[in-house]
């Protein structure tokens, strides 16, 4: 590795992953590196990444962007959760959402109280404790008279990266429009400089690869080896279309499982995002597609775009001076849209271990151990929802119930089956009340749970119980309709 200081940052491509580097990078360490973007109007990016998650915000706040200006720029919508339809069994459906459920204790957490009360009668559903999932049945929204409730967006990942963009130039970031025909090394094998096809040569001290699947720099360059996962997460396609608006945007994400994958349905202020996500070896690209077309609703505004990929993670996201982000670094899948999580999470690690001073093994190494765990433990949440099912009705869905799972996600299973128990790491991204909904939702019935809550009075747990639904329902009664409050607050000028 190459001991200099690192006085000038080198962005390999633009897209959201890029832009998203460049606008923490400007906002937080501008006065102290010089940042460089480099990208070509002829490269496509991927760009269907239009469901969010909440910690999007705190990004947002850290640098400082005004929500409002963003989500008229990109024409988001507000987003509580995510339905999920077919996956447990067909007729099947339950909200994963944002935010708490319920009330813990100290020794217990909520699921237990719950399931302490259906065993004395109360016979409420799990997501009626939630404010989130009764918010999203009802379509309603608001920021200001929704209490504690938690929320990210739904957005046009196009316009996001071309807002990002305007953010970073404003604040000194360089873009050079280019192509790169050459990655060329120092002895040492570091990267030294990117040659464009117009001739012009860009040195640097750090690269960041945001060149898509293609991995130009950590793959194609510096070699990096992948791990696949596609034994684990055996979709390897998805196919991409918009269409026209035909009811009022929902606070939802929506997921509906088919027999070779699963089709996703996200409403903008604009438009609808439709997509279907599938393994080729149950299913080909013209079936794919024509049960998308199939399966949507209003004016088809684009022609299907096919998009193939590979699960999986490169073994080191930082090899030498390279650090990969974005879809270079490794992809899960869009189920519980996580990638431009990813991104914003990778970006910040590495400034938070920045290398001033050059280089060295143990902050690349801190870098790969944090962000190998991170993305194994959204790996694991994934897959959950595929492996817990009792479909049977299709070999894609034959194999991912029979398949052996990894140790890590096989324990957290076994705990909740068995005990009612699920956990949160430190650092992890899915909260415990993330794992419940999801476990439940698909079917995984606790044997048994904490009994701290038998020691309550009958009626004592019942009066409870029902005032934390009772609570929340009037919360959701006082909430505007979100459609109307997007309106009022967020209003597109392109939307009529």
């Amino acid at each position: 590795m190459q001991n200099n200081k690192v006085k000038k940052v080198v962005i390999a491509g633009g897209g959201t992953a890029g832009w998203v580097a460049a606008a923490a990078l400007s906002k937080q360490l501008g006065k102290l590196v010089d940042v460089v973007l480099i990208e070509s109007e002829k490269i496509g990016t991927v760009g269907v990444g239009e469901a969010t998650i909440p910690p999007m915000r705190v990004f947002h706040s850290l640098l400082g962007i005004d929500e409002q200006e963003f989500m008229r720029s990109t024409e988001a919508t507000f987003k509580l959760g995510i339905l999920f339809k077919n996956w447990g069994q067909i007729g099947d459906h339950y909200i994963h959402p944002f935010g708490t459920t319920g009330q813990k204790s100290f020794l217990a957490d909520f699921q237990h109280f719950w399931l302490h009360g259906k065993n004395k009668g109360v016979n409420a559903e799990f997501g009626e404790y939630s404010l989130e999932v009764q918010a999203a049945k009802a379509n309603k929204f608001a920021t200001s008279k929704s209490g504690s409730i938690n929320y990210a967006y739904h957005l046009d990942a196009t316009r996001y990266a071309q807002y990002l963009r305007k953010f970073s130039e404003k604040l000194g970031v360089t873009r050079v429009e280019g192509k790169i025909q050459q990655v060329q090394q120092h002895p040492s094998g570091d990267i030294k400089s990117l040659l464009l096809e117009s001739g012009e040569l860009i040195e640097g001290d750090l690269f960041i690869d945001c060149t898509g699947f293609a991995g130009l720099l950590i793959d194609k360059t510096l070699k990096t080896e992948y791990e696949d996962w596609s034994h684990w997460l055996p979709c390897n396609s998805a196919i991409a279309v918009q269409t026209e608006s035909i009811e009022p945007a929902k606070p939802l994400v929506t997921c509906t499982a088919h027999q070779a994958g699963w089709q996703w349905h996200i409403p903008l202020q604009h438009r609808v995002g439709n997509g279907n996500v599938f393994c080729s070896d149950f299913m080909t690209d013209e079936a794919a597609k024509q049960h998308l077309l199939d399966n949507v609703q209003g004016e088809v505004l684009t022609d299907p775009r096919v998009i193939k990929y590979k699960t999986g993670r490169r073994k080191v996201f930082w090899n030498k001076n390279c650090v990969a982000l974005g879809l270079s670094s490794g992809f899960v899948e869009p189920l519980e849209s996580t990638s431009i999580y990813l991104f914003m999470s990778g970006i910040i690690r590495l400034m938070k271990i920045f290398p001033f001073a050059g280089i060295n093994q143990s902050a690349t190494d801190e870098y790969n151990q944090q962000s190998i765990a991170e993305i194994e433990n959204v790996r694991d949440f994934i897959i959950l929802h595929y492996h817990a099912t009792s479909r049977e009705d299709s070999e894609f869905w034959r194999y991912c119930k029979n398949m052996k799972v990894p140790d890590s996600l096989s324990h957290r299973i076994e705990l909740f089956k068995e005990n009612g128990l699920a956990f949160q790491e430190i650092q992890e991204l899915f909260r415990l009340e993330s794992w419940t909904h999801v476990m439940l939702g698909q079917g995984i019935t606790p044997k048994s749970y904490h009994k701290i809550f038998s020691t309550m009075p009958d009626q004592e747990l019942t009066a409870h119980l029902q005032g934390i639904r009772t609570k929340i329902t009037q919360v959701v009664e006082k909430l505007p309709d979100h459609a109307k409050f997007v309106t009022q607050y967020c209003k597109s000028d392109r939307v009529s």
